[in-house]
């Protein structure tokens, strides 16, 4: 008779059907007990106005039948009915707000759950899928003070916003005449800005060669320097997409202080390739907290055509960097930029003074 070998207990055991339910129950804060008609109808809106809401939160599709809802998504329908209501937002902006808050908070459940189940794997030496399965555990001690740190920080975002956008608008858009004549495509846009892209050079290539533990390094790597730099240098990381990060701040000297010490960050990190930096002064549109306009376009041209480990700005941006001995700027040969015909870009150097100091 062969002897049978039991296998191995797994370092760290999935979480069961109970705790998932009690961590769902924490979660939505309490049973799922009501319809969505039910909901509509506690709140006194049409089931089409809800919906609306709902898809603006990212919520699926849900049929008539299904108990998917709890007191605590009645509560927060009717927080957003009664802004409308009382004249505090329209409902289109309502809508939009709602999609705000719907997309970030999206993002931000993912990546605070992937962080999570990469912690279980370096730490434990586990699997993907089985720290995947076992970081439900994890969860429940963690909600109360993630949620008290999202307040937290949602104030403090709230109030750099509104000291972008409102305090210091007209400060920026006086400035922002610097080394312009009237004429330029984005003069009607409303905000002054100085928008950079920071590329990593090679990546795809990278990528195809890097295993997904080396490869999700190289990207958490990317975005953690570029997001510090930024952020000591006074500026606001708009997003990142993969290998690219888009940037921008309220001074071209800001502007270009970040986009130096970027390309120098890069070039000095033995893991990280060298970086493509273009920066562009102009004004732009914000909205869905993104930025739009022929400045944000031009810069990613740019970017396109800098060196690795170098930094390029347009002839506009040039001449209000001009006389700032803290920058050396070179011109270079006249390039045919796509959608914009011949531009004469400039290559931003190091003059005198430290630069940014990342601690």
């Amino acid at each position: 008779m062969e002897e049978t070998i039991d296998p191995p207990e797994p370092l760290l055991p999935p979480a069961s059907h109970n705790q998932t339910k009690a961590l769902e129950t924490q979660l939505l804060g309490g049973e799922r007990t009501l319809r969505r008609r039910e909901v509509a109808a506690g709140v006194g809106v049409s089931l089409l106005s809800a919906r609306k809401i709902w898809r603006a939160m990212g919520f699926p599709n849900i049929g008539d039948e299904d108990m998917a809802f709890t007191p605590r998504d009645q509560e927060a329908l009717q927080i957003v009915v009664t802004m409308v209501r009382e004249g505090l937002l329209t409902e289109e902006t309502a809508i939009s707000v709602t999609r705000s808050i719907g997309q970030m908070t999206d993002r931000m459940a993912v990546w605070q759950i992937e962080a999570l189940v990469e912690d279980l794997v370096v730490e434990h030496g586990v699997s993907d899928a089985e720290a995947r399965r076992a970081v439900v555990s994890e969860l429940p001690n963690l909600i109360a003070p993630l949620e008290e740190l999202l307040i937290y920080s949602y104030r403090r975002q709230l109030n750099a916003g509104v000291q972008r956008l409102a305090v210091r608008a007209e400060e920026g858009l006086a400035s922002s005449e610097l080394g312009r004549d009237g004429d330029e495509d984005d003069a009607p846009l409303p905000l002054a800005r100085a928008v950079g892209f920071a590329d990593l050079v090679s990546y795809t290539s990278l990528s195809r060669r890097m295993n997904e533990k080396t490869l999700a390094r190289l990207v958490q790597r990317f975005e953690n320097v570029c997001a510090e730099i930024i952020s000591v240098g006074g500026g606001r990381l708009v997003k990142t997409i993969g290998d690219e990060v888009l940037f921008n701040c309220e001074t071209p000297v800001a502007g270009a202080q970040i986009s130096l010490s970027l390309a120098e960050a890069m070039a000095a990190d033995d893991f990280l390739p060298e970086a493509r930096v273009a920066m562009v002064w102009g004004r732009v549109l914000s909205r869905l907290g993104d930025i739009y306009g022929p400045t944000v376009n031009l810069a990613a041209r740019l970017t396109s055509l800098a060196e690795p480990g170098t930094v390029l700005i347009d002839s506009v941006t040039a001449s209000a960097l001009t006389n700032d001995d803290r920058f050396v700027l070179t011109q270079l040969p006249v390039e045919n930029v796509r959608g914009f015909g011949e531009i004469a870009p400039v290559l931003l150097g190091r003059g005198k003074g430290q630069g940014l100091v990342v601690d």
